[in-house]
């Protein structure tokens, strides 16, 4: 799998044990590296009229050096510019002696319209803001009309967050080497970073089995095998059963989205559990969706002991207050599984811990919860960015303390479980900032474990395919366009 995401932390310790096996040197690492950069740039810019390389005093610096070596000997029109010498005798210090191109002072750095520029200042390595006469040379770089390209991680951003420690390049494009960081896919870092490519280098896979990564890019690779896919004896019975809770005569929307969702993703029966003053209008908008009564403590657990559903989803316009959190605990104690959104979140404001000891109560995971940001702040107000600054790290802190699976959702939705796993979703869209998108995600997540994808697994991939979904669509698309479309990037993923 080449979708392992690796800190700062541990893309130095994959460099140590690449050169520790002794097959390639630190050097030579450097010089790929800058062969990589300078490939990219002249395959794709090299008509600019001048190149700027900014050149720090450690390894980025150096794999800077490098890369002006190789354009000046290409014939184009470089310049360098750096203060700060590398520690003598280390690799960057060699890059900067054999560099063709002798440095100016970043003082004198002031490109005009149209080159390029390629910061190698300080990159993944940095861990304080950018001062003096180094933020200055990035000021100007971003004010100017120039294409930038970034080697590794833009210098002021910090590899491990992606949040701005001050003074940020604003990336088109970032060359990484090996792996992507966190901060490449991590908001507002991924936008900072523009495009971002990949280079191989020389490290081996093998050295992930001694680093052993729990943080990947969300991609099918790492759930596919596991997706529903139904055999040639299935039948509507062993593709499972998902319950919908429905709010109030005027807000049963959510619920019936949810509903559809679950349904669409493969789901072999859904119900839609419905108080009595909203019976005839949930009538009026289901087919296959089946409606049953439920108001009462008595009635659910009828439901669940008739029907047996294998996940239910609760949240999306129920309503907030106490019945919402003695349901919650019900089907847990149940031990159901079950995705809690929206106002099942909110509903459990200043008593998660209520919550977090009954998801304890079994051993395997069975709670997903489906927090946007002020959902999550309300629900685990312990963990904030003041204290907890990676959105990553956050979604862990939470999955762990709740023994659930948190699908910690935004531009950058990261899916979290308690056993420290943790995957960030690099296919969002802001086509799905739309009334609704919410409670389908809930619907596909449900409809997945109900057909037995396990809770972790079946989030991730519900992720992934909401925001496929929502590509495929387009501008214009509503929260009604998603089921449906679920479906259609479910069928390709299993080439129907």
């Amino acid at each position: 799998m080449a979708d392992e995401i690796l800190t700062p932390t541990e893309m130095g310790e994959a460099d140590r044990l690449t050169i520790a096996g002794g097959s390639i040197d630190g050097y030579r690492l450097m010089l790929r590296a800058g062969y990589a950069v300078a490939r990219h740039v002249l395959d794709c810019h090299g008509d600019a009229p001048d190149f700027h390389v900014l050149c720090g005093p450690g390894n980025n610096g150096g794999d800077g050096y490098v890369v002006a070596s190789l354009l000046a000997e290409s014939g184009v029109n470089v310049h360098v510019w750096a203060d700060d010498k590398p520690r003598a005798h280390s690799d960057a210090a060699i890059a900067r002696r054999d560099c063709s191109v002798k440095p100016a002072a970043l003082s004198g750095f002031k490109p005009a319209a149209g080159s390029v520029v390629i910061d190698a200042l300080f990159g993944a390595g940095l861990n304080k803001p950018l001062a003096g006469k180094a933020a200055a040379a990035v000021e100007r770089s971003n004010a100017a009309a120039v294409t930038r390209i970034a080697i590794d991680v833009p210098s002021g951003l910090d590899g491990a967050t992606g949040m701005p420690l001050g003074t940020v390049f604003n990336a088109d494009c970032t060359m990484t080497f090996f792996r992507k960081k966190p901060a490449h896919l991590l908001c507002p870092g991924r936008g900072l970073c523009g495009t971002i490519i990949v280079a191989d280098i020389g490290i081996r896979d093998d050295v992930l089995s001694l680093i052993k990564p729990a943080c990947f890019e969300n991609t099918p690779d790492y759930w596919r095998a596991l997706l529903p896919s139904p055999g040639v004896e299935t039948h509507k019975y062993t593709r499972g059963h998902v319950a919908v809770f429905s709010g109030g005569a005027t807000s049963t929307g959510a619920s019936r989205l949810s509903a559809m969702a679950a349904a669409r993703s493969g789901a072999g029966a859904v119900t839609l559990l419905s108080p009595a003053e909203s019976l005839a209008v949930n009538a009026a908008h289901l087919t296959s969706i089946m409606l049953r009564r439920c108001e009462t403590d008595r009635e659910l657990r009828a439901f669940l002991s008739k029907r047996q559903p294998s996940a239910v989803v609760l949240g999306p316009g129920f309503g907030i207050g106490a019945r919402t959190c003695d349901i919650a605990l019900l089907l847990l104690k149940e031990k159901l599984h079950l995705v809690l959104d929206a106002d099942a979140i909110t509903s459990f404001e200043g008593n998660g811990d209520a919550l977090f000891a009954s998801a304890r109560g079994t051993p395997e995971t069975r709670l997903v919860l489906t927090p946007h940001e002020g959902e999550f702040r309300r629900l685990f107000p312990a963990i904030s960015d003041g204290n907890t600054p990676s959105k990553l790290e956050r979604a862990r802190a939470a999955a762990k303390q709740a023994h659930a699976v948190i699908i910690y959702k935004g531009a950058d939705t990261v899916i979290a479980a308690p056993d420290g796993r943790a995957l960030i979703n690099g296919n969002g869209t802001p086509l799905l900032a739309t009334a609704g998108s919410g409670d389908v995600l809930s619907g596909v997540t449900a409809g997945l474990m109900a057909q037995g994808m396990p809770p972790f697994e079946a989030a991730c991939a519900a992720v992934y395919i909401h925001a496929a979904a929502a590509g495929d669509l387009g501008y214009g698309l509503i929260a009604e366009d998603l089921p449906a479309a679920a479906a259609k990037a479910i069928g390709h993923l299993h080439r129907f």
